[in-house]
């Protein structure tokens, strides 16, 4: 499949997944391939601390946006800008631009919003995803890539505007929750990606999230991405003191049985993963795309562009995405 095609699918993609499956660093390497391939790409944190700026070689994210990418792509016009959405910063912004200046500054030293956030569960998620649409809806950018919160939050994050539809039955707050449940359900406007690692668990968590959202949300769901996953390599099944002494290489003592064990466990570890794999496949037809497993515990700006290559490759294998 032709990347253009891929990213044009929806204005906004939602990138959510379980605590701990590289949701964040997957966001990163989407928006990187996307700028690769000439588009101009937003990505917004909603929860703060994620280390997206830091995968970019950035500081800390705020709301004003920040380029973290430039240049990209064969002509060079591809680019990654990165803003930071807090449901106070949001509201502020609002009460701003609707000439409520004052009343904006006493809230927030008065502590209001922790008030109404009290009393209206889901209020501080439709400001944020208010926040959102209107950024999807100015058209400023091609994509928006948001990295969602973690997936038990991630279904409640994306169902706050039903439930205030239900709650809060006229004024601007209906009215708000009213347009984000429109972007939501419009394929064309919004899509999940979801996130996983091929591990029993993660996989078992994004089956259940998978339809959650799709019965409780209603959203459309893109290919999920598989996170970490150990390239297969030949030769594991060799015997080390064997191929040593045909190679004419002397082993150190108890050399060859350490690469006897780190073979078995790369071995057993690709079994394990091409089992869920298959698992996967089973229990929720959507195309996958793979992302190799790197072999750092600390990335960086670098490795996201690897990473990137790597979504690049996978969506070129995707055939054309169900409608």
């Amino acid at each position: 499949m032709d990347p253009l095609a891929f990213f044009a699918t929806s204005r906004l993609v939602i990138v959510a997944g379980k605590g701990g499956v590289g949701k964040t660093t997957v966001t990163a390497a989407l928006a990187v391939a996307a700028a690769k391939s000439g588009l101009r790409v937003l990505v917004v944190e909603v929860e703060g601390k994620s280390g997206l700026a830091r995968l970019f070689g950035f500081g800390a994210l705020h709301y004003d946006e920040a380029t973290v990418l430039e240049g990209a792509g064969a002509a060079g016009v591809g680019s990654v800008q990165a803003r930071a959405i807090t449901p106070t910063d949001a509201l502020l912004e609002y009460l701003v631009d609707h000439g409520m200046r004052r009343l904006s500054n006493r809230l927030v030293r008065g502590g209001a919003l922790d008030v109404v956030a009290t009393a209206a569960p889901g209020i501080e998620d439709i400001l944020v995803l208010g926040k959102v649409k209107q950024l999807e809806r100015s058209g400023a950018v091609d994509v928006i890539l948001l990295d969602a919160p973690a997936a038990g939050h991630a279904i409640t994050f994306l169902e706050s505007a039903r439930g205030l539809l239900d709650a809060v039955t006229v004024g601007p707050i209906n009215t708000q929750a009213r347009d984000v449940m429109e972007m939501l359900n419009d394929p064309e406007r919004c899509s999940v990606v979801l996130v996983t690692l091929p591990e029993e668990t993660p996989v078992n968590e994004l089956v259940d999230t998978a339809y959650s959202l799709e019965d409780r949300v209603g959203i459309s769901l893109g290919p999920v991405i598989v996170n970490g996953l150990y390239p297969e390599r030949a030769g594991m099944d060799v015997d080390p003191a064997a191929a040593a002494e045909a190679a004419g290489v002397a082993l150190m003592p108890g050399e060859a049985d350490a690469l006897h064990t780190a073979a078995t466990f790369r071995s057993a570890r690709v079994a394990l993963q091409n089992e869920q794999l298959a698992r996967l496949s089973e229990r929720l037809p959507l195309p996958q795309i793979h992302l190799p497993f790197l072999f750092k515990t600390d990335l960086k700006s670098d490795d996201v562009h690897v990473l990137g290559d790597a979504v690049l490759e996978g969506i070129a294998g995707l055939g054309a995405l169900p409608t």
